[in-house]
């Protein structure tokens, strides 16, 4: 990923850095309109730059690559440990941990379930703040739980291949109902289990599953399109496309732009006007899509026993053709019915946008063409689809290739993609599955909650 390529418009040295009075800006915001009753584990803002957070925030480049005359691609995924725009909150999250255990003396202990990008990308912060000298295994550890379906998603690393470091760091595998279900494990061990877990250990438990943990650092996308492609009045139609899950990402960037408009981080120019959203998702795990268009997934009938499944009717946001109705391209985007909507839905009927439901085989019927885009940007994407690992790219591709085939995307509108995830064994290898723990319940995972703790 070269920096020279002739594509690219700008890089954005240490995001987070460069940004910090916005992300400071972001935190402020978030924390004034938090319940007092129900303030975060340790407070939103991280530490002021320092050299030390320099160093251990020095994989946060950002990149905006022009792929055609109207499309733009924002690479965040340049942090060689997690090739997934999830290293932005870690790293956040890490620095406000050690912050608390800087200003308190109190250890913390992060509990983060995981269908496996974020769990992996908070486990690369910890073992970079090790790394850098930010913090010790004796002051910071996590503790993931992922389900057994993501087994192929979850990612080697430091903490692993290191026994004392896996032992203080374990990565629980959990057998649920669903994938979503190790949300339901892991707060169930926070409400009831985790205080006489950690009791006299000196740790307190961080239950990662916050949004604001994720916003405040997600808007540093508006701050770097503010920098690199300022919205101004005479600038054609805009929307931001992302594959999305629970569209934490686009919610940050929202959180951002309203720090700018609002005149709260002035080093940047406002924007003129707020972009549209357009959401990519799979039939797996479709409600963000469908709840923005406010219309069903429509019914899908079978060629014979053996052959593709095919759209009764012809809604261009949904694939007319693909092997499953309930298609999983990629385990990492395993949230149903995201409470999110509720955000996301009036920001798309206020400002435009929408959103496409792929299926597997649109990807890899336009394969070729994703490639291609994706090099103009310096991103090289394997030949052999099965080897990917890591699909939000090659989706959200997909999915703007297909909205403007079907006229969902109208000619004329830049779209400016988050390239959020893309990875395969070669590039992260994977965890061994020998390095995992077995769990089934929450007190099995309270004990190995105590495990780490005591290690």
């Amino acid at each position: 990923m070269s920096d020279a390529h002739p594509e690219h418009l700008g890089t954005v040295r240490n995001a987070l850095t460069h940004y910090h009075a916005g992300v400071l800006a972001a935190a402020r915001r978030l924390t004034e309109l938090r319940d007092p009753a129900a303030p975060p584990p340790v407070p939103l803002a991280p530490p002021e730059p320092d050299a030390a957070y320099t160093r251990f925030t020095d994989v946060t480049d950002l990149v905006l690559s022009r792929l055609d005359e109207e499309l733009y691609l924002l690479d965040l995924m340049r942090s060689p440990g997690t090739r997934t725009t999830k290293a932005f909150a870690s790293l956040t999250m890490v620095a406000r941990a050690v912050a608390h255990i800087r200003r308190t003396g109190e250890r913390v202990i992060f509990l983060t379930p995981t269908s496996g990008n974020k769990g992996s990308a908070l486990r690369d912060a910890v073992a970079r703040a090790y790394a850098t000298g930010f913090a010790t295994p004796d002051e910071l550890r996590v503790v993931m739980v992922a389900p057994a379906a993501s087994t192929a998603k979850l990612r080697g690393g430091p903490l692993s291949d290191d026994p004392a470091l896996r032992a203080a760091n374990p990565l629980a595998l959990a057998d649920v109902d669903t994938p979503a279900g190790v949300k339901d494990l892991a707060k169930d061990v926070v409400d009831h289990y985790a205080d006489d877990a950690l009791a006299g250990t000196g740790f307190r438990c961080w239950y990662t599953l916050d949004l604001d943990n994720y916003r405040v650092a997600d808007s540093v996308r508006a701050y770097a399109e503010a920098e690199l492609l300022p919205l101004t009045e005479d600038s054609a139609p805009r929307w931001h496309a992302h594959a999305v899950s629970s569209a934490y990402g686009l919610l940050g960037y929202h959180l951002g732009h309203r720090i700018l408009t609002d005149g709260h981080y002035p080093d940047l120019p406002a924007p003129a006007r707020h972009p549209g959203f357009f959401l990519v998702q799979q039939l797996a795990t479709p409600d963000m899509v469908v709840s923005a268009l406010g219309r069903a997934v429509p019914h899908y009938t079978r060629d014979g026993e053996t052959g593709p499944w095919r759209q009764s009717g012809d809604d261009a946001a949904f694939p007319a053709v693909t092997d499953d109705p309930a298609e999983v391209i990629d385990p990492t985007f395993y949230t149903k019915n995201p409470v999110t909507s509720r955000e996301m839905d009036p920001l798309i009927h206020q400002h435009g946008g929408g959103g496409i439901v792929v299926s597997r085989r649109e990807c890899l019927d336009r394969f070729d063409r994703v490639r291609d885009l994706a090099a103009r940007a310096g991103l090289t994407i394997v030949e052999d689809p099965a080897r990917i690992r890591e699909w939000s790219l090659v989706k959200a591709l997909t999915g703007i290739l297909v909205g403007r085939e079907r006229g969902l995307i109208p000619p004329g509108t830049d779209v400016v993609l988050h390239a959020s995830g893309y990875y395969t064994d070669d590039t992260i290898p994977p965890l061994p599955v020998e390095h995992t723990e077995p769990v089934r319940t929450a007190p099995e995972l309270a004990k190995l909650l105590t495990a780490a703790a005591s290690a």
